[in-house]
């Protein structure tokens, strides 16, 4: 069996596009992670920025449909705030400006409901008896979640847990 750097060893562009457009294809990607991706398979300098040339024009990298894909991901999926997307897509390297207009596609309603249905649950499973105690976990919480704490404050408030 190869190990993990044989298999890096691609030489020729050609190859190397062709993996790169399967890498995209299995999941949106930034920009950031496919050129690191070819950094690993040793392909740099001109040849890395044509392949993401081709990439970006024949559709395979889209920073704002990843940015909204991640987003969506995260928020439905994983029930994360936006303060906690905005750090993701921060560390893949997606620009301020596609990173805000990802965030604020989040509905605030649903987003404020999941933040009421997380603050609920959560309270739920918490022995703490002292109730500024319970409500400084419940808020701890829901800030490592990614929410606001003004936002987490009014939750709190509407489900009757503070």
């Amino acid at each position: 069996m190869k190990s993990g750097k044989d298999e890096a060893r691609i030489l020729d562009k050609k190859q190397a596009l062709a993996k790169a457009e399967s890498f995209c294809v299995y999941q949106e990607r930034s920009q950031k992670e496919v050129r690191y991706k070819l950094v690993e398979w040793g392909i740099r300098g001109d040849e890395l920025e044509e392949i993401l040339s081709e990439l970006i024009m024949s559709n395979f990298l889209n920073e704002e449909r990843f940015a909204n894909s991640y987003t969506s991901g995260k928020f439905n999926i994983k029930k994360w705030g936006r303060i906690k997307i905005k750090q993701g897509l921060k560390l893949k390297g997606v620009p301020d400006k596609m990173m805000n207009k990802a965030l604020y596609s989040i509905d605030d309603g649903d987003y404020m409901q999941t933040l009421e249905n997380l603050a609920l649950k959560k309270a739920s499973s918490l022995a703490e008896n002292n109730t500024l105690k319970r409500k400084m976990k419940l808020i701890s919480y829901l800030q490592t979640r990614g929410f606001e704490t003004e936002l987490i404050l009014l939750a709190l408030k509407a489900s009757n847990l503070n």
